[in-house]
């Protein structure tokens, strides 16, 4: 472990190797927060989609209920002003209780209590309308006040349990688009912190640029000007062990070299 720490330690980071790995550690962070968001941004939309495609589904489904019962009782309504009726209204009972059952179990917690008192006022209503048969048989019972005083009762019940239930979908269906709307802002989150992120990152490479390439470059190119004018000596220093400062040390090598030529030129020809 100790050789390879040393190994590790005795690697030199060169100018190319440093600016790719800056430039690779910002492409590194905008592609995992831009992978998450998509990730979110497509769990998100799947889940709530789900649910407001089955809110939907229900509340059409309850708007159906409605319309039967509402159907099955002018029906019955206009027997009653009938003196010799054709015969009796017909009610697909199995597709109410059928679809009635479907929907305990899709709307959230408030949909099982009142999908239980829709099918509670539905028995209720279709067990006084099998009525019908013998009040419009009997010589004793009025049709209209049966009809108006204890079905129509039973109905509006009905009629007005099936207008909760619905009530409770749309409820639960703007419920889950607000939903949507927050995972919609919770999931483009990511993308903005990467974004963030990234502009620091920027600064902070730029500020890296500047502080120890593009600063120590003028220093050269300056003390190199005064050296080529006026044969002051080469002086530029500064930390690192990258191809810059590898550069920078040959030409103060170069530099002092001529400038001890110089010298021995001079004392020659005096």
């Amino acid at each position: 472990m100790g050789k390879v720490l040393k190994k590790l330690k005795s690697v030199r980071l060169t100018l190319r190797y440093k600016l790719v790995l800056s430039l690779l550690a910002i492409a590194a962070i905008l592609l995992v927060s831009s992978t998450i968001s998509v990730m979110e941004y497509s769990s998100m939309s799947n889940y709530v989609s789900t649910l407001i495609a089955g809110n939907i589904r229900n509340i059409n489904l309850s708007q159906r209920l409605a319309e039967m019962s509402s159907s099955y009782n002018l029906e019955i309504l206009e027997i009653i002003g009938e003196e010799s009726p054709d015969g009796m209204p017909e009610f697909d009972d199995e597709y109410f209780k059928a679809h009635c059952d479907s929907l305990k179990s899709g709307n959230g917690s408030l949909a099982n209590p009142l999908a239980d008192s829709v099918m509670y006022s539905y028995a209720a209503y279709m067990l006084t309308s099998l009525e019908l048969p013998k009040v419009m048989s009997s010589d004793f019972i009025n049709n209209r006040d049966w009809y108006f005083e204890r079905l129509q009762p039973r109905f509006d019940r009905l009629k007005s349990d099936i207008d909760a239930l619905t009530e409770s979908m749309y409820r639960e269906l703007e419920k889950n688009s607000a939903t949507f709307d927050r995972g919609f802002y919770r999931s483009i989150i990511p993308g903005i912190v990467a974004v963030g992120v990234g502009l620091l990152l920027v600064l902070m490479l730029l500020f890296f640029m500047l502080a120890f390439y593009v600063n120590p470059l003028y220093r050269m190119l300056e003390s190199l000007r005064a050296y080529r004018a006026t044969d002051k000596r080469y002086t530029v220093k500064f930390d690192g062990d990258d191809e810059l400062a590898e550069l920078n040390e040959g030409i103060t090598e170069l530099a002092t070299e001529n400038q001890q030529l110089r010298r021995r030129i001079k004392a020659l020809k005096k």
